[in-house]
């Protein structure tokens, strides 16, 4: 399964390229950009913003800005049925199996601005149970890519109905956006919540409720 969204352009310092699709880049007036590296390209931006990349502040900006989108765009180089591997285990568990409160990291594709928050997964087997720590890491391979929160929702969705083959699936995101916190109406307080439901999560009213509630109340601190 892959993601729906733009593909970065890394230049030449590092990172798995060939496990990432390559766009021919593009510039002011049709020019070539695909030969000049992404170190080359930070610096062009941070002298259109009125900086001198060459200070001493900002001389190394340029390669950490691209390690850490290497970093943060990883999910690109990874497949979901890759990363749960063989940890699908035979058990005859019926009942909801839920994670909770999965940090979740990603970037915004409209003006690559971080949105950061929670994510509640939960699936009920059918044969078939999935480690635990797997559940967070397909969350990663989603988060680490240019997306939008409802996208993201459902590809996570999707990706362990498609895995697992559970008997229903259901994932809530709750997240901050910075695109909306430090720019724009600058409301700082907002959250955006998004759900995703497979199977019984939606066939099964009373499935769907415990579900919501579970993970509504996740955030909560005991009292």
């Amino acid at each position: 399964m892959s993601g729906n969204g733009p593909v970065p352009i890394l230049g030449d310092g590092g990172g798995d390229r060939s496990a990432r699709p390559q766009v021919r880049a593009k510039g002011e007036g049709g020019v070539d950009l695909s030969r000049v590296s992404y170190k080359e390209l930070v610096a062009e931006m941070i002298r259109r913003l009125g900086e001198d990349p060459d200070r001493e502040g900002l001389r190394r900006t340029p390669e950490r800005v691209e390690r850490a989108m290497q970093f943060l765009t990883q999910g690109y180089g990874l497949e979901p049925e890759e990363v749960v591997g063989d940890a699908l285990f035979e058990e005859r568990h019926h009942n909801m199996v839920m994670v909770k409160d999965i940090e979740m990291y990603s970037l915004c594709e409209h003006h690559l601005l971080p949105f950061f928050g929670k994510v509640h997964v939960a699936y009920i087997p059918d044969g078939h149970i999935m480690g635990l720590s797997k559940v967070a890491r397909l969350v990663e391979v989603f988060a680490r890519r240019l997306q939008v929160q409802e996208r993201l929702t459902e590809e996570i969705a999707q990706s362990v109905w498609e895995v697992v083959h559970p008997q229903g699936v259901g994932v809530v995101v709750e997240a901050f956006h910075l695109c909306m916190m430090m720019r724009g109406v600058e409301k700082q307080n907002s959250t955006t919540i998004t759900s995703a439901m497979r199977g019984s999560f939606l066939e099964d009213a009373r499935t769907r409720e415990e579900f919501l509630h579970l993970a509504v109340s996740a955030h909560r601190s005991p009292s």
